[in-house]
């Protein structure tokens, strides 16, 4: 009887990647999975939102090429009827976090964004860029002014620069929210609610309060409330494609 030869390496890890991969990156050996018809997609910003500098790899990152190319394609494909993003960032670059919010703000599709835990700094922006906009009860936002790090030329130049890419932010919040203007400034340089820094920290009711968040929510309330949306949007594509 001849001896079957035992498999090599490259083999074995063919064999046994999908299986030890899951448990690698899960804790897991099975997942759900999303039903094949779900007309859903799901987007997960966490971490940090790594724009033009590469963060070190010790950090969670988000990065903002990855993601763009994601959007595109969820715009492009028609079996995705609706879009969830899950937040829970600590902010990041500002210029990347405005084109993601841009981004998701120019969908034609129905978004709505949750944040848990946190989404905080250029995460306001992300947030309030979706159709619909949740916040769990005990998640936290915090608005600060822009800030720089590392090399800064001091001429007044660099200080328009940094009040213009600030005033981009104001801009955009308030325009894809309910928040007054002054009362987003007010929030954002305010002075002694965060410990040696200026700006606010709210959780979860206090933005709504604000006009800053649509509704207090969790998972549940954001699927519903996706569906409710995609829905209509259905009915008024329907009632485009009539002829009479």
């Amino acid at each position: 009887m001849e001896e079957q030869p035992l498999p090599n390496k490259d083999e074995q890890k063919d064999q046994t990647s999908p299986l030890i991969e899951k448990i690698q990156q899960l804790g897991q050996t099975n997942v759900p999975q999303l039903a094949q018809d779900s007309p859903i997609h799901c987007l997960t910003i966490v971490g940090q939102i790594e724009g033009h500098m590469q963060l070190p790899p010790q950090n969670k990152t988000t990065k903002y090429e990855h993601l763009i190319p994601q959007l595109v394609a969820i715009e492009q494909n028609p079996n995705i009827e609706g879009l969830l993003v899950i937040l829970n960032t600590v902010g990041g670059d500002v210029e990347a976090g405005l084109a993601i919010s841009e981004m998701l703000a120019s969908l034609s599709k129905p978004t709505v964004s949750i944040v848990l835990g946190g989404g905080h700094s250029i995460g306001v922006p992300i947030a309030v860029s979706c159709t619909h906009s949740f916040i769990a009860e005990t998640a936290t936002m915090t608005i600060h002014p822009i800030r720089l790090t590392g090399l800064v030329i001091g001429v007044p130049q660099s200080f328009e620069y940094l009040d213009k890419m600030q005033e981009r932010v104001i801009k955009f919040v308030t325009q894809h929210s309910n928040v007054e203007e002054e009362t987003f400034k007010d929030l954002m340089f305010a002075k002694g609610n965060l410990t040696r820094d200026i700006g606010t920290n709210i959780v979860g009711a206090e933005a709504v309060q604000y006009g800053l968040i649509d509704e207090v929510g969790g998972i549940g309330k954001a699927m519903k409330r996706l569906n409710e949306l995609i829905e209509v949007k259905r009915e008024e594509q329907n009632k485009g494609g009539l002829i009479q």
